[in-house]
């Protein structure tokens, strides 16, 4: 495995960021850490990167403790907020990166030359990071992370500030990554799906983990939303009639349902004159999460 997270928990003080995280990251997998604000990914992030201690368990990158230097050898980081140098070059700053890494000479060059090639730089490579766009500095950001070519590359929430356009730049760019392993964070549902696998969580705890198609799949066949004048009244009324587990969220009621085009008519038989809407949907991420959680994604 190349991540290998056991028991992880981490307290602020009396706050508990963390609870008892364990999973393994596969060697080559685009895996992702999802949730809301404020459910962890990011103190997770911080301590596989290295720059937080936990409370408590353990995490090994391409087999070495997190709380090794070592394990610095193995790890590409790009932090959340930019951290090249807008007054230098794109091949400025892969130099000084390099140095950094005791990388000089002739190997350096040609690994400069291969990352300007690999995230389509070369003709940018003489121009001021701080000329570029934002979708272009975040290709830099991650060559300058595979530089010395870690086995593990780690990002922050790598699409923040980016526009769609950019943002499918860089999915091209991270699909295109071969013999590394990426794990990045993400508030991102759509973000999420495109990952090989991802683990969700909530509060500190891990609450789902595999990939996309197979969460999606647990929920089984479709999603009726209905917004209603009541929804904990209508909620009532179709549990006794049709039977199930309706749920009331966000002045919406929720319900999975084979066929869902059909049920909806005959929803709409019973208790059209309580509706106001009615939406039919095949599961997304945000339904994996809510059955979960029983929580709105914000």
């Amino acid at each position: 495995m190349s991540v290998d997270v056991a028991g992880l928990t981490h307290r602020y003080g009396d706050r508990v960021a963390l609870s008892d995280v364990s999973f393994a990251v596969r060697s080559g997998e685009v895996f992702a850490l999802v949730g809301p604000n404020g459910g962890g990914k990011t103190t997770l992030f911080r301590i596989l990167s290295t720059s937080l201690a936990a409370t408590s368990g353990s995490a090994r990158i391409a087999g070495v403790d997190v709380r090794e230097a070592a394990v610095r050898r193995k790890i590409g980081v790009v932090f959340q907020s930019p951290s090249l140098d807008k007054k230098l070059k794109v091949r400025e700053n892969l130099l000084h990166h390099g140095h950094l890494h005791g990388l000089s000479g002739r190997e350096l060059a040609g690994r400069i030359e291969d990352a300007l090639g690999r995230f389509g730089l070369t003709d940018r490579a003489g121009e001021l990071v701080e000329k570029l766009s934002g979708g272009m500095q975040r290709r830099v950001e991650i060559a300058k992370a595979i530089l010395p070519r870690p086995e593990v590359l780690l990002l922050d929430e790598p699409s923040t500030g980016l526009d769609p356009g950019a943002r499918r730049d860089l999915w091209d760019v991270l699909r295109g990554l071969t013999g590394v392993t990426v794990l990045l964070t993400t508030h991102l549902l759509e973000e999420a799906e495109r990952c090989d696998r991802l683990a969700i969580l909530h509060k500190g705890r891990l609450v789902a983990i595999g990939a996309p198609r197979e969460l999606r799949a647990e929920i089984g066949g479709d999603v009726v939303t209905v917004r209603a004048r009541d929804p904990g009244l209508l909620s009532e009324a179709v549990k006794a009639r049709f039977g199930g587990s309706p749920e009331v969220s966000d002045g919406t009621v929720r319900l999975s349902r084979d066929r869902g085009h059909e049920f909806v008519s005959a929803l709409v038989d019973a208790f059209g004159a309580q509706i106001e809407s009615v939406t039919v949907a095949k599961p997304s991420l945000e339904d994996v999460f809510h059955s979960k959680t029983r929580e709105s994604w914000t």
